[in-house]
């Protein structure tokens, strides 16, 4: 699960970001204390900040700053401020993306998911190391190809995302609703059977390779991959 961390001083507006976050399956943690947003920052370790310009004591520009030397977690400025300048401002400190105030949820939760899928998912860089490896288990993700002790197998791309979402949330409960909104694109609609299926062709796949019972169904829930083949090293 993504976690976002928003830095706003607007109860008002926080609450309603929080709560709309929490329906689209975000982890969503909200600032407590405006003089030590660098350190909730490392303690929360968010996936994406979204932070206000006009804050108490401090600017978003300078906790923009701060938060750049630790991380290059995508932020999104959020601000009533509608200048060109503070725009500019804002990117040259640092951010990636500019919300102007009042916002449609819809168009905040777009750019979301459009600097997750560029940071974390498919739409990733991953020419310097295109192996995920988790205890010996390897997911090629320029081939497709999930390695284990030597047996390979292929994967078809849905396959793949499901397999690389899982990995990289080794061990986590994934919702159902999630994980459709991996496999969907703007070409092939996904419904809950295709899931359904694409789950159950991993899972034989995985026992193909040697690691039975690892792809675990949570009644209710979704899903959680668990490192079972460890202990087959």
């Amino acid at each position: 699960m993504r976690r976002i961390y928003i830095v706003e001083d607007d109860r008002k507006i926080c609450d309603i970001l929080a709560d709309f976050l929490h329906k689209y399956d975000y982890d969503v943690a909200t600032v407590k204390d405006f003089d030590r947003i660098d350190q909730e920052f490392k303690g929360e370790d968010p996936h994406l900040v979204l932070l206000d310009i006009n804050l108490p004591r401090f600017d978003g520009f300078y906790w923009c700053r701060k938060i750049r030397a630790l991380s290059n977690c995508p932020i999104i400025f959020i601000s009533a401020r509608d200048s060109g300048m503070d725009q500019v401002m804002a990117i040259e400190n640092g951010a990636d993306d500019y919300i102007t105030k009042p916002f449609q949820l819809e168009v905040v939760l777009a750019k979301i998911k459009s600097l997750m899928r560029r940071v974390y998912g498919e739409y990733r860089n991953q020419k310097e190391n295109p192996i995920m490896d988790i205890s010996g288990l390897q997911l090629d993700t320029s081939s497709f190809v999930l390695t284990f002790r030597s047996r390979h197998i292929q994967l078809t791309k849905k396959e793949f995302l499901l397999a690389q979402a899982l990995l990289t949330n080794i061990e986590k409960v994934l919702s159902r609703e999630y994980l459709l909104e991996r496999l969907w694109d703007d070409q092939d609609f996904v419904d809950d059977n295709t899931l359904s299926v694409n789950i159950t062709r991993l899972r034989k796949k995985l026992a193909d390779i040697g690691i039975e019972a690892a792809l675990i169904t949570i009644r209710g829930a979704g899903y959680k991959l668990v490192n079972v083949w460890e202990t087959l090293q």
